[in-house]
């Protein structure tokens, strides 16, 4: 069953580093993964209203993980246009980034399973070719050309 919702959430990315050489030379990738969902009781002002105190406060696991009692790292908090907080962390050698956004849930379904195959079923499906692979999505209406 699909569910439409109108409920606020903060989400807070971290931009996750991860060093690896190649050919003799340091590759540093980046990739944004979100560590963070929040619910919010409460409206789109209530929700801006947290991810500001998060973009001001949360404190990623990276430099968490190294902090001594009393750490408090340099923060810069830069406000985007389209309402997401980007902020730059030091914390003595250490650098990383967050994002922080309002959002609105807009779609929820649960996750559904096929049911288990007979034994039959897998006797036969043992036999013979793969079942093709879903198709990948496409939108819908009139191909632009």
């Amino acid at each position: 069953m699909t569910d439409m919702t109108d409920e606020w959430y903060v989400l807070i990315e971290e931009d996750t580093r991860e060093t690896e050489r190649a050919d003799d030379v340091e590759l540093k990738l980046h990739r944004w993964m979100l560590v963070g969902t929040h619910h919010i009781n409460g409206d789109q002002e209530q929700a801006t209203a947290v991810a500001e105190d998060a973009a001001l406060h949360y404190l990623p696991g990276v430099l968490a993980r190294h902090a001594q009692p009393g750490d408090e790292p340099a923060r810069h908090a830069f406000l985007a246009p389209d309402g997401a907080w980007v902020v730059l962390l030091k914390q003595r050698n250490r650098e990383c980034h967050i994002r922080v956004s309002v959002a609105r849930l807009m779609h929820s379904q649960e996750e559904k399973q096929a049911p288990p195959k007979t034994l039959k079923e897998m006797l036969r499906s043992a036999v013979q070719a793969p079942a093709p692979s879903p198709k990948p999505w496409m939108p819908t209406g009139k191909p632009s050309q």
